[in-house]
Formats: structure tokens, sequence, C-alpha cells
């Protein structure tokens, strides 16, 4: 009997992105099978908090101990300079051990199968890996993974694996931003701030709002396409494949990755928790998955989100603007924090009670401690978001700064703040606006 997954895994892998230490522990907790990172240098996310090297391990650490692989992205196009620090990179890699590094410069990728031999070595998206030629290529120079250009169709991908080696895995992005240059080859950055998107210091000029001049009226500038939000001639779609598992399965995608390195931890959690049930769903019945459908549209846009496309997969749009549009961030919830400890609310802190309880006795409320990522108040429903994919609407009844003072509301993100709670929670839920 084929197999449902058509790869040698009997199901794919869920590949999430991870900023930091929090996002990584977040990915992890709601589901990953693997997290890749970067650290502080080789990485094409400059812009991002990325891993220092005791971050790094103690990520590594954290994922491993709950079964989840860490993949650490080195994909810079490296110029001389970078190469002595570069192997003793993979040096320190080897020696903390992570699942897989991933490269996308030939020099690189010498220098990590010499340097850390012991780490499978995968093949970034920006290596431009668009045909089954490419993919034999890595595979006999020693690969474990290519990374498919996100210009390629489901078909093309089909073909891919067909013509390589069942033991060469296929990793295909399957949500998050879309890039207007080929496969990440962009120079706008670098002309516009000297910032080079090849070495991960883009600064998304993509996203900018534009207008034409005309060079004999200096000032005066004309809208190009206007809607209530403004004009973003280069933006793109947010690609979003969750309502097509079938044919990535068919396909022979082995790894299923998310874009967002730079991302939230609620983007992650969201995102997360969607692609995984949708995922276990599918593997468990097709009418599962299909039944399951409103439920993981309305969670992946309880996070920022552009308007959505299938990007290439189907083949080349038949116009840019089903791929390149004038949208703008939109976003169904806010982020408020993650739950780091829980404490009894009876008794648990000076002048916490619940009301109309004794103290001692349990109110069914709880005191979370979280750092406050955007203000709400005493008094706000909010909603609590748990990794099983369960949700609980809650109501903020008291709220006591880091001295333990009760004050109304947290207006300085980052601030320690510990909330009485009408329900219970645990470390690691996160808390977000309810709908």
């Amino acid at each position: 009997m084929k197999k449902r997954w058509n790869t040698n895994r009997e199901k794919p892998e869920l590949l999430i992105p991870a900023k930091d230490l929090e996002v990584l522990r977040t990915a992890v907790n709601f589901g990953a099978d693997a997290v890749y990172i970067g650290g502080e240098a080789f990485s094409l996310r400059a812009k991002a908090r990325n891993f220092s090297p005791e971050d790094m391990r103690e990520g590594i650490a954290y994922a491993h101990a709950r079964g989840v692989q860490v993949h650490v992205a080195a994909n810079i196009y490296a110029h001389n300079y970078d190469l002595e620090q570069a192997a003793s990179y993979f040096q320190f890699l080897e020696e903390i051990g992570p699942d897989a590094v991933l490269v996308a410069d030939p020099g690189m990728f010498a220098l990590a199968r010499e340097h850390c031999p012991g780490i499978p070595v995968h093949i970034s998206t920006q290596a431009n890996n668009t045909n089954y030629e490419t993919f034999r290529f890595w595979h006999r120079m020693g690969a474990a993974r290519v990374v498919c250009a996100r210009e390629l169709s489901l078909r093309e991908i089909a073909q891919i694996r067909e013509k390589t080696p069942a033991s060469l895995e296929i990793e295909a992005f399957i949500h998050g931003a879309m890039c207007i240059s080929y496969s990440g080859r962009c120079l706008l950055s670098a002309w516009f701030t000297g910032r080079d998107a090849n070495r991960g210091a883009c600064t998304h000029p993509c996203r900018w709002k534009y207008a034409v001049a005309e060079e004999t009226r200096p000032g005066e500038y004309f809208p190009i396409e206007e809607n209530e939000r403004g004009t973003y001639i280069f933006n793109s779609r947010d690609l979003c494949m969750i309502g097509h598992l079938p044919e990535l399965a068919g396909a022979g995608v082995d790894s299923l990755k998310i874009e967002g390195r730079m991302k939230t931890a609620l983007y992650v959690a969201s995102i997360t928790r969607a692609y995984r049930r949708a995922i276990d769903d599918y593997l468990e019945s097709e009418e599962k998955y299909e039944a399951g459908m409103d439920w993981y549209m309305r969670e992946i846009k309880k996070c920022t989100y552009r308007d959505f496309t299938t990007g290439f997969y189907f083949g080349k749009p038949d116009t840019l603007s089903m791929v390149y549009t004038d949208n703008t961030y939109a976003s169904d919830a806010v982020f408020l924090g993650i739950i780091e400890d829980v404490q009894p609310a009876c008794g648990g802190m000076t002048g916490s009670p619940a009301a109309d309880e004794p103290a001692g006795k349990d109110s069914g409320h709880c005191i979370a401690v979280i750092h406050q990522k955007n203000k709400f108040a005493v008094g706000d429903l909010i909603e609590i978001m748990q990794p099983d994919g369960t949700d609980k609407q809650a109501k903020v009844v008291g709220m006591w700064n880091a001295e333990n003072i009760p004050v109304h509301d947290a207006p300085h993100p980052g601030e320690l703040i510990r909330l009485e709670l009408d329900v219970q929670a645990k470390p690691g839920d996160i808390i977000r606006t309810a709908k």
C-alpha cells in the first residue's frame, strides 16, 4: 500500500523558525518537529535578535530533551574575510551538536563538511535549487537535504522527487512572506541603505511605500495605485499552503518549512499550532482534515499576516497580482505575553486573594507572571492560548507590577507584571486579546 506521504518519512517534518530562545521554546511547546535558528554571524537574518553561543547551547538542550531537532542557518554568501571565522564557527557547532547546518555558498559547504563532519548539511533556498540535476549535484557532494527555490511548482517538485535518491530529503516553504526577488537574490536593500540582503542585513525596502516623481517637478509625488493604507507596489502576499497538504504529500516534500525568523512568539505559536493540527488531522483522515479547515484558517489569522497566495506551487500565476500586491499586514489578535510562572491566587502574593474568597481557599483563579508585550488593563477579557489547541477566555481580575504594587494597566512593553486571572493557566501558555 502506498504511503499517504510520498517520502521515506511516515509523516513530514514541521520546521519552525525562531529568532531567539523565547521563541524557540514556544515553537517546541506548540508542536514543532524541528526549529531553525541563526547564530550571531553567518545567518541571513542579521536584524533578528539571533542566538548567542550560550543561548544556542541552551536552546539545543531544551529542544533535544523534548524530542525536537534544531537546525542552524549559516547561509550567507561569504567573502574571503569571512572564511577563517566561519571555520571556527563550524567547529563550535560540531561541539554543541545541532541536527543540521544550512548553507548556500559552496565555500561554506566545504568548510562545514571539513569542520563539522558529524552534522548533516542542508542546502538553502538561497542557492537557487530549481531542477533535479542541482539536487543530484548536492547529493553527490554529501548534502542530506536541499531546500526548494520558492519559484518551483508542485509538479516540478514531484519530478525532482522521482529523479533523485530517496535518501536525499526535500524541504519546501509552505507558509510566510514571499520575496519579490528570485529566491531572495535582492539588491534593493544594498542600493537604498548599504545593507546587503545576501549577507543577512535586508531592510525590506519591498515593503516600503512608493510613488512616482517626474524630474521637472521635484517634490511632487504621484501615487501609483492607492488603497486606504497606501501604495506598496513591491509588496508580496503571504504564502499559505495549509489547505493543500494532500498535494504537498503527493509531491514528496519531506520537510514543511514556515518562514519567519523575525516573527514574534505569538506568530510562531499560532502558525505552529495550526499546521501541527492540520498535519495530524490529515494523517488520521482526509475527512477530519477537511472538517478542520475553518479552525486552521481562523488560527493563522490571529497573528500578523498579509493576504494569502499559493505562490508558484500551481504554476506561474496568470497575473503578478496573485503574488505581488499593495496589501499590508493585518491581524485578528494582539500579543500580550507568554506566561512564565503560575502562582496560587489565594495567599500567593500580598493583596491578591480572589474577590469574595477567603485566603487559602481554591477559587479557580491563578496569578500569571509575564513580561507584557502590549498594553491591556484590569477588567479586560483576554484569551489564553494553549499548545494542545484549546483556548480559554479569561478576565483580568487584578494586576501588580514588579514591586508588588497594584496597577490598573501596564503601559510599558517588556515590564514584568503579575495578573490575577479567573481561570487556571500553565507556564508556556500565551495570552492574546480575546476575539
